[in-house]
Formats: structure tokens, sequence, C-alpha cells
């Protein structure tokens, strides 16, 4: 009880100043891969009034100077696919904020009740409300997203009906209670009944949403591509439709009987052709592709211990290591491990590698995502890990910064206020001491961050990750964490499925 009701203190943003120049620093334009040389830039407020390579005056007395000779700066790096909770504030924020990760797409959200463990559109607007007038250090939640619909299995009992959409006919009232929730898409899950799916794709325009997530597994992705889902989340899309039997995995009674069954099919009989011929339809229909490579690359590499003893656990609770993340790594490594089963999530990760170029290539926009809060995925620096993941699978480093920054603003049809350094733009800004087009590892060597006006430097970044290892290690913070963990009935079922 003690643990329960211990508060937690909040950490404080740094000073805000009305006026910002930035002196000499140059500029990563990500629309052309050009560097702009010793440019400088006024911020007023939150907005870039100027950039010149000629000196620009100011008259308030008070305008913070930022030395930016030999530095570089980019636009602040979005990440389209986390998972929030209650304790992201603690855990999460200043982790993102600290990385330059200044906008996200949160893919989680509640029911018609206040969950325990996870947030819904209401505590994310209230952040971004908070992140306006400079009373919270987060990043900007770009499109609020729905709770997952996953069909039946997925609402606890005492919820309305509806969420379950076992009835095409529930698909309005869902979309209509999610409307009044000010949320702007429908996070859809793999076992969500076909023709509710259909009806929901169909409807959710005149609602204003759109739908977004899994490629549901009861219809194929060209169907689901043609319904206007508008992104596809993870690395497997195309697995599951290029072999043989993929028919197999259409039926809700067995698809997960036959996809244990087909598993080593699904990389030994792979037609890249089929494939193709998909990656041509997304590219037509602009759907988008988050292939979050960090998630099978944990299931590939869960047995190496190069790979699982991470410097960065530092930063998550004892309670997830335990609860979640040592299971999923104990199942993984044995599954990799096994006889029948050693070389397939390899072989998984490695087709979603050639893949991802393929799929570039051909034109299907791609955006960086990491799935936070999965297993060693890492609030801010696995963004990191995936932009230079992305240049491993052919990408160069202007195309995989691309993916972080402009391609996401397109997709949130804000361009004309994120996505690039330009005058007229909110200055979230990242600094960094060296090219990321030379070496796209160097969008983690960050100078200081720029977050809706205010300017965190070295030192407040160190106080950020400092804050949330604190956090982590504390003891009220874990007692917090196991208790939202057994008071969400959202999470109950989760686990049991």
């Amino acid at each position: 009880m003690i643990g329960i009701i211990w508060p937690i203190s909040n950490i404080i943003p740094p000073q805000k100043h009305h006026t910002i120049l930035i002196k000499s620093i140059n500029v990563i334009d990500v629309k052309t891969g050009l560097v702009l040389e010793n440019r400088n830039i006024l911020i007023e407020g939150n907005i870039i009034t100027a950039i010149d390579s000629s000196e620009i005056l100011v008259k308030d007395s008070n305008t913070l100077l930022i030395d930016g000779n030999g530095k570089y700066v980019v636009p602040g790096l979005w990440d389209m696919h986390t998972h929030s909770n209650q304790h992201s504030p603690w855990l999460h924020h200043p982790l993102y904020v600290a990385n330059g990760v200044t906008g996200i797409r949160d893919m989680s959200g509640q029911l018609n009740q206040k969950d325990s463990y996870w947030v819904g559109s209401r505590e994310r607007l209230k952040w971004n409300a908070e992140l306006d007038v400079h009373q919270r250090v987060t990043p900007r939640y770009v499109l609020q997203s729905s709770y997952q619909i996953d069909g039946s299995a997925s609402v606890p009992d005492g919820f309305p009906d509806f969420f379950k959409l076992e009835n095409p006919e529930q698909a309005d009232s869902l979309l209509q209670f999610y409307k009044n929730e000010n949320v702007d898409f429908i996070k859809v899950y793999q076992q969500i009944p076909v023709n509710s799916y259909r009806k929901l794709a169909k409807n959710a325009e005149h609602y204003g949403m759109h739908i977004a997530g899994h490629k549901p597994m009861f219809l194929s992705l060209e169907e689901a591509v043609n319904l206007g889902q508008r992104s596809f989340e993870h690395g497997r899309i195309f697995l599951f439709e290029s072999f043989p039997e993929a028919d197999s995995l259409k039926h809700p009674e067995n698809w997960k009987t036959n996809f244990s069954k087909y598993k080593k099919k699904l990389i030994e009989n792979y037609n890249p052709e089929v494939a193709k011929e998909l990656m041509q339809l997304m590219k037509s229909k602009n759907a988008y592709w988050v292939p979050t490579l960090q998630t099978i690359k944990f299931e590939a590499l869960a047995h190496d211990e190069n790979f699982t003893d991470n410097p960065n656990l530092k930063y998550i609770t004892t309670i997830r290591k335990k609860l979640w993340w040592d299971l999923d790594t104990k199942n993984n490594t044995n599954r990799n491990n096994a006889k029948e089963t050693k070389g397939v999530s390899e072989g998984f990760y490695k087709i979603a590698v050639e893949q991802v170029k393929q799929a570039h290539d051909i034109g299907v926009p791609i955006m960086t995502g990491t799935d936070v809060t999965d297993s060693y995925t890492f609030a801010g620096f696995s963004l990191h890990k995936e932009l230079i993941d992305l240049t491993k699978c052919g990408l160069t480093n202007l195309e995989a910064l691309q993916s972080a920054t402009i391609i996401p603003a397109q997709y949130v049809e804000k361009e004309n206020l994120y996505g690039s350094v330009e005058k007229g733009k909110i200055a979230d800004l990242v600094l960094l001491n060296h090219n990321p087009l030379k070496d796209i590892a160097n969008t983690s060597e960050i100078h200081g961050v720029l977050m809706n006006g205010l300017y965190y430097d070295a030192n407040k970044i160190e106080e950020l990750k400092a804050f949330t290892e604190s956090a982590a290690s504390s003891f009220h913070m874990n007692i917090k964490v196991l208790s939202s963990f057994i008071s969400s009935p959202l999470i109950r079922v989760q686990f049991a499925d």
C-alpha cells in the first residue's frame, strides 16, 4: 500500500525563452539531402521564423543563443508505433525527448472505462495540451488510437458488446464511440471478424477516421489494402501471403495451428513475386508500412547474450523484466535452440530485411516504428537502432532519415507543420554533433533537443535519462506497475490470449 500511494516526482521542463537563435549550424534538408552550411535559425514562440546564411539581428535581450558551429540540425524524429501506459510520463517520455524523438503515434487505447494500465485518447490529449503550455516533458502524440479491435476474445466481461464486433452492424456504434473520444484511427488486430472489418473499413471515413494496424488474418492483404487500411504494422505481412498454403491461415477456427504447422514453409516456400505484386498494390493505394524491425530482430536473437546484455536495461522496471521480458526471452530462446524450430525466427528476420528494401524500391512509404513496450525495445534508444537497421536493409542514410521525419509528417497530413527544418514550421529540432547523412548512427550523437520551443541541452538530456533510470529502479514505481498490471482487465485478456 505504501508503494501504491507513494507520490512520484515530476521532471521540470527547461526554462521557456520566447526567442531562440541558433547560430552557424548546418541544416540537413531531409527532402533533398542537401546540407545548408552555416545557417542561422530564428525561433519565436515555437515557430521557425527565419533561416538565413547572414546574421539575424534580434531585439529581445532575453534571447537564448545556441552555438551551432560544427553541428547539424534535423527535424525531430517520430516513432510511428509505440505503446504508452499510465507510467509513461516517468518511464518513457523523458527517454523519447532525450533521444530526439519529438513525435509518436501510439497504437494502444481503452474501451469505455479508464484502465489502470493502458492510456487512451483522453490522457494523451491532456499530455499534448500540457506540452503546448510548457508544463510537461513529453513527445507530441500524433493521431489518437482506439483500443486494439481483435474480436470477442480481446474484450473482457462487463464491456459493451459492440467492442467485440461479432456482428457487422455493431461497427457504427464502435465508430461513433471513438469519434466522441476524439480518436483518429481504429487499431485493428489479427482476429477481427472478416465482415465486421469490411464494414468498419467502409464506414470509418464517414466518422473522420481511418484503419491502421495489423494485417487481419482472415482476409487477404490485397483486400485490406483495397478497403483503404492506411498503415500496416510489423515485418511479416508479406510472408503471411506469399507461400502456397497462405489461404490456410484465413480460417478463424484453426489459423494458429496452421501457422505453427507452416512456419518453416513460410520461409522455405516464400515467393517474392507474390510479395512484389502486393507491394505494387500498396504503392498504388498509398498504404504505408511500419516494419518494426526491432521486434523480429529480438525474436531472432533472443538466445544471443551479446544482444540481450543491453546497457539500456537500467531504464526498465524490474517488474516488467521479470513478468514479461524474461519470459519472452526464455520462450524465444527455447524456440531458437529447439531442433524443429531452429533458424525459423532468423529466417523471418532475414526475409523481412529483404522485403523492406524491395518495398521501398517499389515505392511503398516506409515509416519507423519500434513497438515500445515490447521486449528489448527501449523508448527513444530503439528508434536509432531502427534507423541503422533500415540502412542495413539497403535504404540510404537520407531515406532512413526520411522514414522518421518527412514521411510520417505526410502520413498524418501535417507536412506544413512538421517533418523538415523550414521557415513556418514547429520548432521540434535535434542538434547533432555529426552529419547523419555520412553515418546514420550519428542521429544518436545528440548535442541538444528543441521541443516545442524549449531547449534541452546536454545537461538536461542527462537529467532526463537519470530521472527515468531512478524511477525504473525505485520500489514504489515497481509496485505501481505491478498493481496496474494486476488491476487491468485489458492486460488480463491480452496475457490470456
